[in-house]
């Protein structure tokens, strides 16, 4: 395999509040470990419980403490009446195109956040997604589950084969980006900021991939709903009713009307966002892929 290609040149990132406290805590327990030998206990306590902390951040998909994430819509969309409806882990032949038409029917718009090897199966069905006027953005190129426990290689791997994959199948390269699952560790939000991307998770979702009854689902989204949500379903993977439909077909329809009768407007998140366009990737990334 070809070595990782360096990132891209920007601007530092910041550091989150909660990691300068992390590395101000590794350096106190090194500091008492050399100060006092004997008191090893307290040092490796303090880092057990540092370790801890980070983990159950990075098991908290909506926390902001890891570094920037966007979790509702900023004012301007909000005044605008803007949801934006984020549509996860296609393209899928079955599901995806009955999405579009559904989509078509009420004029909304979503933002599919797309699976990398799945839109290089089905290129067609990825570029219809943009043809009909709605956002793909970057989802990983495996959705591997052990996203979160990968280092800063494996991110740029991942993360940069999958960019790589979008531009070069659409054209147009993601400014937005959502972990699996919404899990995530301290190595991932530098990576994201050298790359020009920005975390999106959501306000809301109707835990589709499992609940199969479509009322739960619809009540998860619709409760206290208004204008700024980020509302979360599934093309891929999506859970079946128990008369084998897929659960999205069954609640899209009616989400559609209850945002309709709100007179909340569903635009895509780079249109919410005012995200500008990307320039296009460096050559040396149009090797970046999976192995």
């Amino acid at each position: 395999m070809s070595p990782t290609p360096p990132l891209p040149r920007a601007t530092r990132w910041p550091l989150p509040t909660f990691v300068k406290l992390t590395l101000v805590c590794h350096a106190l327990a090194v500091l008492l470990l050399l100060a006092l030998p004997s008191a090893w206990r307290w040092s490796v306590g303090l880092l057990l419980l540092n370790h801890a902390a980070i983990t159950a951040i990075g098991l908290w998909p909506r926390s902001h403490w890891l570094g920037e994430n966007v979790t509702r819509l900023p004012a301007p969309a909000v005044a605008r009446g803007e949801v934006a409806l984020t549509i996860d882990d296609g393209p899928d032949p079955e599901v995806t195109p009955a999405v579009l038409d559904l989509l078509d029917a009420a004029g909304a718009r979503a933002t599919f956040f797309c699976i990398a090897e799945r839109a290089v199966a089905h290129p067609e069905l990825l570029r219809e997604i943009v043809r009909r006027g709605h956002s793909v953005q970057n989802h990983t190129q495996r959705h591997d589950h052990r996203f979160s426990l990968l280092g800063t290689r494996g991110y740029v791997r991942e993360i940069g084969a999958a960019q790589a994959s979008f531009e070069r199948l659409t054209g147009t390269r993601p400014t937005l980006f959502r972990a699996p699952a919404g899990l995530r560790n301290p190595f991932l939000a530098p990576v994201l900021h050298r790359l020009g991307l920005t975390l999106v998770s959501w306000t809301r979702r109707g835990y589709d991939t499992r609940e199969r009854d479509p009322e739960r689902v619809l009540a998860r989204l619709c409760h206290d709903l208004r204008a700024g949500d980020i509302l979360l379903l599934h093309d891929g993977n999506a859970a079946r009713t128990h008369a084998g439909r897929p659960v999205v077909l069954e609640v899209l329809p009616r989400l559609l009307r209850r945002c309709a009768d709100a007179h909340l407007r569903l635009v895509t998140l780079p249109q919410a966002l005012e995200t500008p366009p990307l320039p296009a990737l460096p050559a040396r990334y149009e090797s970046l892929t999976p192995s």
